[in-house]
């Protein structure tokens, strides 16, 4: 199903944005003029990752470190130990969609 998240002005670029979809926390993520989404709860103790720094696809989780492949969701760096699910944004315009 496809739902609507924001307008692309809404997430700047080399940033991320929590959203609540279908009862989940989406992380969305600008980078390179592109958009991913992640489920906003590290693999490691469960906090969210949105507001964690990005370096190109990398997110660290603020809390203990951990590091996450914003385009695949995969765990790049501990204390993770495993990935977290991506899902697919659709761009319509200057409107952002999540495929779940």
């Amino acid at each position: 199903m496809k739902h609507r998240i924001a307008s692309i002005g809404e997430i700047p670029p080399g940033q991320g944005k929590a959203f609540t979809i279908g009862g989940k926390s989406i992380a969305v993520f600008h980078v390179g003029g592109r958009f991913h989404a992640l489920l906003n709860v590290c693999s490691h103790k469960g906090f969210p990752i949105d507001e964690g720094p990005l370096d190109g696809c990398i997110v660290t989780c603020p809390y203990h470190g951990a590091q996450f492949d914003v385009t695949t969701g995969k765990n790049v760096g501990p204390p993770a130990p495993s990935p977290i699910p991506a899902y697919p944004v659709i761009v319509e315009g200057n409107e952002l969609f999540i495929e779940m």
